[in-house]
């Protein structure tokens, strides 16, 4: 008996480590299934993501390109030197000045220089009004170009920009009117010299 009995423990401990093999087995597969349906998942998910991304990209540029026509670049028209008295006290400072207006064409050149004596005569005006404090500060120079802009505006026969808005609705009602008005033909005023003495 002793024989038979080792004989059935010994057939009955392989089967021990099967019963325990087989389950293992079936949890790594579990787990490796999972893993590669996780795997699967992520990469379907990313892949959308750069198809819509590149689909909203593509479709962003396409509306660029439609809706931007090609940029034209400005025509600059320098103004001769000037020198000009300042508001100051006792009257002894003066500016010499040197202007380029920036223009949205070469017709609207043509244009300013039809209407420059009177142009010129504002500006001016304009600058003997300042004081050379006014003049050696930016806000001073950012408000004169702004003046100017105005000016010649009002000459040609233009609506003048309003003055930057300060509150929100005001900015609204500004981007109202801008897109109902028709563009300003000076697009901007730059110094090409400028010395208080």
């Amino acid at each position: 008996m002793s024989a038979a009995a080792t004989a059935t423990a010994t057939a009955a401990a392989p089967e021990a480590p099967k019963k325990k093999s087989k389950k293992l087995l079936f949890i790594v597969l579990g787990v490796v299934l999972l893993a590669l349906i996780g795997a699967g998942a992520a990469l379907y998910v990313l892949k959308s993501n750069t198809a819509s991304d590149e689909e909203g990209a593509d479709g962003e540029e396409q509306v660029a390109e439609h809706s931007k026509e090609p940029r034209v670049p400005p025509t600059f028209l320098a103004l001769e030197n000037m020198v000009i008295n300042l508001a100051d006290p006792g009257g002894n400072r003066f500016i010499q000045l040197g202007l380029t207006l920036q223009l949205q064409d070469a017709k609207t050149e043509a244009d300013v220089k039809a209407y420059m004596p009177s142009i010129r005569s504002n500006i001016l005006l304009l600058i003997s009004q300042r004081t050379a404090e006014e003049m050696l500060q930016v806000q001073g120079k950012e408000k004169l170009a702004q003046d100017i802009i105005a000016t010649v505006s009002r000459e040609m026969g233009y609506a003048p920009p309003e003055a930057a808005a300060t509150s929100a609705e005001g900015a609204a009602k500004k981007k109202k009117e801008k897109a109902k008005a028709a563009p300003n033909p000076v697009q901007a005023v730059l110094f090409s010299s400028l010395i208080v003495q």
